[in-house]
């Protein structure tokens, strides 16, 4: 048995994930980063310069919780469709739309799927064209494009169809090396016909009689047989039937398009007559062999409807800015490794869904009787309680020691049997290659400003829990990268692609 999943099962799921952004109760997603410690062979596996791939199972979601630092709510203002960058060179030969791209009937490029296929372009003033012919696979020859026609138009040897313009927030938002935005302009779409035809593909033959004749498209279309229905010019030169074109008067091509056709043909064999008479019948090209008048059936909706669907557009991407220290929710002071998305988080220690903006994922500590200063990654440990973890950031100014621990590894379990024990009371915490030590305020409970002024931290005993709850929700990506410094002045664009 064989079976395959369609593109509208993938476009469905597409179309899912994008509403449940905006949808009335719909889900919070939100972007995470983690990992301010290296990725080494002997324990996370790959280097900092080959990070390994994510694994996709319970421990590992599990693991990605312990060194989350902060996480940043996802709104429904910068997600968007998306497709697989293809920018418009001169020269270039670019497959063309139809309706049949399979294993036995490729593209140009040899593609099997329309999808995967160099069908559509976008030029350097970023239009977005789809090809409609390529004039049998030859190189497009000529300047960029700039027709903003709600129908096919010629350019460069080729019939293209212009489908949508990026806007600047679209650049600025969504626009990358490998993927752009796709949307469907909705004077293009008001323009489109359902079913009807716009392109030809044409096998010349040999051996008809010259001149110029008419044929009826005929399909399940409307209007068959009439000049209001499918209409084909054809152009015969050279006892030859000519290429494709948009009505030079030298080609063959599409008078009418029709409507409502999933299926037609025009039959050179023995021609159909038209039931207008003002148009002659195709009967009479001749005895020629080997001529065929193929026809191309345009997606549901026509060219442009929804470009979108016709495009393949099963990529959705999310664009999350971190400005400096978001609300002194995201540290400024140490890299990060991890990007991911967690979708429907609660708040810490309840049941109740995150709504914040933003949300700090590290342990905090306000220490007094402080002496040194804590580095960044370093491991920690607790008198008595024997305590262990890894310092995230040191804030000196305001004595808050912002630290993870591991529920396996290095930074969290400590005891012969691998037990967890969390810090807790007044004991002395202190830097293992720092020498630092402080002493938590455990009879402190306050609400500590603080530096950027925006954000509380409220200690109860002098600790202080991270603001989602671990392990809550699903984490639906993840993604290790090479490490990315951050700093007080920095903001980085981060920018996730998710194909379905």
């Amino acid at each position: 048995m064989t079976a395959i999943i369609t593109e509208k099962f993938r476009q469905h799921n597409a179309d899912q994930f994008f509403e449940s952004f905006s949808e009335t109760s719909g889900n919070a997603y939100y972007l995470f980063i983690g990992k301010t410690t290296s990725f080494t062979t002997g324990t996370s596996g790959g280097t900092d310069g080959a990070p390994p791939t994510p694994t996709d199972g319970v421990g590992e979601e599990y693991y990605v919780w312990d060194d989350m630092i902060a996480a940043k709510k996802i709104t429904s203002s910068f997600i968007s469709y998306a497709l697989p960058r293809r920018d418009w060179t001169n020269g270039t030969i670019y497959d063309m739309y139809s309706h049949d791209i399979s294993s036995s009937n490729t593209a140009t490029s040899g593609a099997t799927n329309i999808y995967d296929s160099t069908f559509f372009f976008m030029t350097s003033d970023y239009r977005v064209y789809k090809v409609i012919d390529n004039n049998g696979g030859i190189a497009f020859s000529g300047s960029a494009p700039t027709s903003e026609a709600t129908g096919p138009f010629e350019s460069g040897g080729y019939i293209l169809q212009y489908m949508y313009s990026l806007s600047s927030s679209e650049i600025d938002k969504y626009l990358t090396t490998d993927f752009m935005p796709v949307s469907t302009n909705s004077t293009v779409s008001a323009a489109a016909t359902d079913g009807a035809i716009s392109s030809l593909i044409i096998t010349g033959g040999s051996g008809y009689t010259n001149g110029t004749y008419y044929a009826a498209i005929y399909g399940d279309g409307t209007s068959q047989g009439t000049s209001s229905g499918g209409t084909v010019r054809i152009t015969i030169s050279n006892g030859s039937i000519q290429s494709f074109g948009v009505n030079t008067g030298t080609d063959t091509t599409v008078l009418a398009g029709g409507a409502a056709y999933t299926y037609a043909t025009v039959n050179l064999a023995t021609g159909y007559t038209f039931s207008d008479t003002s148009l002659s019948s195709a009967s009479s090209v001749g005895s020629g062999t080997g001529g065929q008048i193929k026809v191309v059936i345009s997606p549901k909706g026509g060219h442009g409807f929804d470009a979108i669907a016709e495009m393949g557009g099963h990529y959705l991407m999310m664009n999350t800015t971190l400005t400096q220290a978001e609300g002194d929710d995201f540290t400024v002071a140490n890299d990060f490794r991890r990007v991911g998305l967690v979708v429907d988080p609660f708040e810490y220690n309840s049941s109740t869904l995150a709504t914040s903006s933003t949300a700090r994922q590290t342990y905090a500590v306000s220490l007094s009787s402080v002496s040194g200063t804590f580095d960044a990654d370093e491991k920690i440990t607790q008198a008595t309680t024997g305590a262990i973890g890894k310092v995230v950031d040191w804030d000196s100014s305001l004595s808050i020691l912002y630290y993870q621990q591991e529920r396996f590894g290095d930074y969290g379990t400590n005891s012969s049997t691998g037990g967890y024990v969390a810090f807790s009371g007044a004991n002395q915490i202190t830097g293992a290659t720092s020498a630092a030590y402080g002493t938590p305020n455990a009879s402190a409970d306050s609400a500590v400003t603080l530096a950027g002024g925006s954000a509380t931290i409220t200690f109860a005993d002098g600790y202080a829990n991270p603001e989602l709850e671990p392990d809550s929700g699903n984490i639906i990506y993840i993604e290790n990268r090479k490490p990315i410094s951050r700093a007080s002045d920095q903001t980085e664009d981060i920018k996730l692609i998710v194909e379905f």
